[in-house]
């Protein structure tokens, strides 16, 4: 028997170690079968694997049936109860304790500590107390120091630190380990160093504690005093300097360390290899990222979804998209971080339709997203100006509760805003029960991209009272809103603010934006002035805005000292040409015109053509200046006839001072009636439902005459039109526009017109045999992040304009930054 009793007691051994349900109660069975009444030390056993499998039911079952359970018994018991979170049942037995020792009392304590009910672990610790210090142990004072750091109280570590000093505990590595861990962690640095320095033996444990410390509290050089002072080393050693130096952004010190691990002779775990893979990331370090790739394929980690999700994070981080989709395609198993990752590149490099798409597909395979994720694919529809599916995304926000999270939220607010939709940007964000910088700069670049500058100025004092620090990207905002309505002193007010106030420096963006604040007003002079002061030189954004003024303004002199710096900078920037051009040509000099026209043909340097698109039945209709390309051509021409004398009737006269041709004034006329913007105007008029608005983009600014025409159509018609330019949304209602007609153009890449491309799209085409890809990108930044904005791809069949794929060919991509955002633009042949 006692034979059968040993064998028993080696499968329940096994088994704690390794516990398989069905197996453990084969052996249970087995059990009742051979022993009537089965030895206590089974009866523990039983109870001990039963809790390690969570199995409460079986374990109570087992301790009710010992004739006299003997202490290991009910502290047994107690454990699997504290384990559990069972902590009532926890509570009822050790009531009925008929003796507690330490282990009694360490299961009571830390069934509490472990499952959030602090208070209640605080007071069974004084009740352990009160009964006196005998049962006092290493463990105890283990888990309160846990507790300290977990209920961030620092009162009650310095207390458990006093009583641990008290009752002789305080030369123990193991409770010397737990002080200097608790203090570093409620950012107690100097209490931390002192136990360190104080412990009369230090182990590996507390080495690699303190040098975490160190880095926690970013105390670099002191980690790496003690860490160089190691008299040993292990892979965590290595792996924590490596964590602790990448989480400081010491990018390229971390990948350092890393070399230097692997030629200690240390392998790299999975954590070693996160750690390595987000420091490349940081530094856009592709090559080192790549080696590290190979390094990983040969240690056999390919499989590993956590250093899998690593590769992916980085290749998206260097801009290696191809690479990171490999290797996320390549993964047998992903979890949240992985999909969050994919979606998340695909955003920050500029595919957003694929990251919606990333996001559908990981909704397919049952994962749920995290708030993260959700904020993502919203960023990526706000990119794409997808109100449709951002809606949707806005509804499971809801409905997951997800929408509690600041993350969603602003996400949603930026969506809203960069749809046109201000009203429920606000409405969201007076939701929001906080709101931080993030939702702030949200809301505040909403109004300012609308053109509302008193909305705009009044949200950021507002902000300022509730004592939240702008950004740098705030103060672009408000800097641009402030242009576009004239309010000249007040932006002047606000950048000096800026510097003086906020401690923030001016950045190419602020300066343009003062540049543009004085060029808009028609203060010129001030404009000069203001680019002469600079304390950098003046990039060429700042020097195609204040040309871009000179042409509204007709100011020859500085137009042309503007147009040479420009040309200066950047010999093959055709706007420089063509803005100059444009000063002539109101000026009928028509020498000069056909002279830079000619040098533009000498450097090969040609104007941007205008286009406008429209979405209809999830196809996008595209329009160029006088198009003959599109089917309903004949509808939309007759059409726009009729609304050209309703125009004339209500007091409509063409601008033809836009028109840079020396050519007839009924061609001119004729010219502007045929505009992109106004072709497809007409067209959503005639085929969108009564009562839906017309939406429009524009890769160019809107002429002066299309804004003053569109106007007379709003009211014509009683449709809401809302235009969104190069520059700023135009809301056209009642025969009024929402920016008060003071929209004189700010412009921002290399244009042939007076003005950037489109705002919400780089316009390019890749033409291939059967496939017109048409990417819409750009860039916009919020809070300190750069985001990419619009891209879609579509086949030719849901391009309503071939005129393109024959006409067009992309010639080269620059990119420039603007205001609130830093936006990409191309020049096409």
């Amino acid at each position: 028997m006692s034979s059968a009793r040993n064998y028993y007691c080696s499968l329940l051994k096994k088994y704690c170690k390794n516990p398989h349900q069905e197996h453990v109660k084969k052996l249970h069975a087995l059990i009742i079968k051979t022993h009537r009444h089965p030895a206590i030390i089974l009866s523990n056993g039983l109870i001990s694997v039963y809790g390690k499998l969570n199995n409460l039911d079986y374990a109570r079952k087992v301790f009710d049936e010992i004739p006299q359970p003997n202490d290991f018994s009910w502290n047994i018991i107690l454990s699997a109860y504290s384990k559990s979170g069972r902590l009532r049942e926890m509570q009822e037995l050790f009531k009925r304790l008929p003796s507690r020792d330490g282990i009694s009392w360490n299961s009571f304590i830390s069934g509490f500590v472990n499952h959030g009910f602090f208070e209640e672990a605080v007071r069974a610790y004084k009740s352990m107390l009160e009964e006196g210090p005998m049962n006092l142990n290493r463990i105890t004072y283990s888990t309160m120091l846990i507790l300290s750091y977990k209920q961030g109280s620092a009162d009650l570590g310095r207390q458990v630190h006093g009583h641990i000093v008290k009752f002789g505990f305080g030369m123990y590595v193991f409770v010397g380990n737990g002080l200097v861990d608790m203090y570093s962690k409620l950012g107690f640095i100097n209490e931390a160093q002192s136990v360190f320095d104080e412990m009369p033996e230090r182990n590996l444990f507390m080495y690699n504690t303190m040098v975490c410390g160190f880095l926690r509290t970013g105390m670099l050089e002191n980690a790496e005093r003690l860490f160089r002072s190691m008299p040993e080393k292990d892979s965590i050693s290595w792996t924590t300097m490596i964590a602790g130096l990448a989480q400081n952004q010491f990018d390229r010190e971390a990948i350092d360390i890393v070399r230097e691990m692997r030629l200690e002779g240390f392998a790299l775990d999975e954590f070693a290899f996160g750690t390595a893979l987000t420091a490349c990331g940081g530094l856009s370090a592709s090559n080192e990222g790549k080696q590290l790739h190979t390094y990983i394929i040969r240690s056999g980690y390919q499989e590993n979804v956590v250093v899998g999700s690593s590769l992916v994070d980085m290749y998206c981080k260097c801009k290696r998209i191809k690479y990171a989709e490999t290797v996320f395609k390549r993964m047998t198993h992903k979890n949240i971080v992985s999909w969050t990752a994919m979606v998340v590149g695909y955003g920050q490099n500029g595919f957003s339709e694929e990251a919606v798409e990333t996001f559908r597909e990981m909704q397919n395979n049952a994962i749920d997203p995290e708030e993260f994720t959700l904020a993502s694919v919203i960023s990526s529809c706000a990119n794409l100006a997808s109100l449709e599916e951002g809606s949707q995304f806005h509804g499971q926000a809801l409905v997951t509760g997800l929408i509690s999270f600041t993350t969603v939220s602003n996400a949603l607010i930026t969506l809203y805003g960069k749809c046109g939709n201000v009203k429920d940007s606000h409405n969201l964000f007076d939701d929001m029960s906080i709101k931080d910088e993030v939702g702030w700069t949200a809301i505040i670049s909403a109004y300012s991209q609308f053109g509302k500058a008193s909305e705009t100025v009044t949200l950021f004092e507002e902000m300022i009272s509730h004592g939240l620090e702008p950004d740098a990207i705030t103060f672009v905002a408000v800097l641009s809103a402030c242009s576009r309505a004239g309010l000249v002193e007040k932006g002047k007010e606000y950048f000096k603010s800026m510097m003086n106030e906020h401690g923030i420096l001016p950045i190419s963006e602020h300066y343009t934006s003062m540049i543009d604040l004085f060029s808009r007003s028609g203060r010129l002079e001030e404009a000069g002035d203001f680019i002469k002061q600079m304390p950098c030189v003046p990039d060429p954004i700042a020097w195609i805005t204040l040309l871009s003024s000179c042409r509204v303004h007709a100011n020859v002199e500085i137009g042309k000292w503007a147009a040479e710096s420009l040309l200066e900078l950047e010999p093959k920037n055709p706007a420089g040409y063509v803005l100059l051009t444009a000063i002539y040509a109101a000026k009928g000099k028509w020498d000069q015109v056909a002279h830079l026209r000619k040098g533009m043909r000498v450097r090969g340097l040609k104007k941007d053509p205008g286009y406008s698109w429209i979405k209809f039945k999830n196809k996008v209709h595209i329009f160029s200046a006088d198009d003959k390309s599109s089917p309903y051509l004949d509808q939309i021409y007759f059409e726009l006839e009729k609304l050209n004398l309703k125009m004339i009737e209500e007091g409509y006269r063409p601008d033809i001072s836009s028109v840079l041709h020396d050519v007839e004034d009924s061609e001119k006329i004729h010219m502007l009636s045929r505009h992109s913007e106004r072709l497809a105007i007409v067209f959503g008029l005639i085929f969108l439902p009564p009562g839906l608005p017309v939406r429009v983009v524009k890769n160019l600014r809107v002429c002066g005459d299309c804004h003053s025409a569109t106007k007379f159509i709003s009211k014509i018609t009683q449709r809401e039109i809302l235009v969104r330019d190069s520059v700023r949304f135009h809301l056209f209602k009642d025969g009024t526009c929402s920016c008060g007609d003071f929209w004189y153009p700010f412009v921002c890449a290399r244009l042939g017109d007076a003005t950037c491309l489109e705002t919400l799209g780089l316009f390019s085409c890749h033409i291939s045999s059967k496939l017109l890809l048409i990417q819409l990108n750009v860039y916009f930044r919020v809070a300190g992040f750069l985001i990419v904005c619009m891209r879609s791809s579509m086949d030719i069949s849901s391009c309503e304009n071939p005129f393109l794929s024959s006409h067009m060919k992309l010639k080269h991509t620059t990119r420039s930054c603007l205001h609130a955002g830093i936006f990409t633009c191309a020049t096409y042949s």
